[in-house]
């Protein structure tokens, strides 16, 4: 394959990544979130064939590549994942719109089947742990930051409207001094943080099986 025909897949690779990382924050569900997953896989092996460059280095990418290789051979697993929005009656606050609820079982398991021993911290450390359940949108969100800042840095060239959107939300913190990124922490106006998850996580298993 030539280096353009490199460069152009690496582009339109990007380009489905950020499409479906706008499906996964306006639609959450679980065919989102595997859309998405295996985009991030996709694009990175774009990105080393046309580049020689990899995401290895950012501990969000290395979660979700421990979570897509888990669903990848177990398909099923991905029912167990629950997208939702965070809405004003819920007892919660966040800095993120909407949540994406595992059990943390899953998450342990998906550490477990890490093939390098020396990642595995870097899953947990990447994802964010409230008793029985875990949230994985603050690790997806931020990893976006990142794959964004490293494309542009790398000249990749991406003309999409979900790209573009995700530039001028970018640009708008740039401008006004917000930060990039997230701290995915979920604090509760309320009663127990945990337990509040865990009921809220039950409810949409409940609301999906009704």
């Amino acid at each position: 394959m030539s280096i353009e025909s490199q460069s152009i897949d690496c582009s339109r690779a990007a380009e489905r990544f950020f499409r479906f990382y706008f499906r996964h924050c306006t639609e959450p569900d679980q065919d989102t979130l595997f859309s998405l997953l295996n985009a991030i896989h996709s694009l990175n092996d774009r990105l080393r064939q046309s580049r020689g460059a990899d995401f290895f280095e950012f501990d969000e990418f290395i979660a979700l590549k421990a979570l897509r290789n888990l669903f990848h051979h177990k398909q099923e697993l991905i029912n167990e994942i629950k997208g939702l929005p965070v809405l004003e009656d819920m007892p919660i606050q966040s800095d993120l719109l909407t949540m994406c609820l595992a059990p943390r079982k899953l998450a342990l398991q998906a550490i477990q089947e890490e093939r390098r021993p020396e990642n595995r911290s870097r899953v947990e450390s990447a994802l964010k742990w409230y008793g029985d359940v875990v949230d994985l949108n603050p690790a997806i969100f931020n990893f976006t930051v990142h794959a964004y800042e490293k494309l542009v840095k790398l000249d990749i060239n991406m003309d999409d409207d979900a790209v573009a959107a995700f530039a001028c939300s970018y640009q708008t913190e740039e401008e006004q001094g917000f930060p990039h990124f997230v701290s995915g922490t979920i604090s509760c106006r309320a009663g127990d943080v945990n337990e509040i998850l865990r009921s809220i996580f039950l409810g949409a298993n409940q609301r999906a099986e009704s």
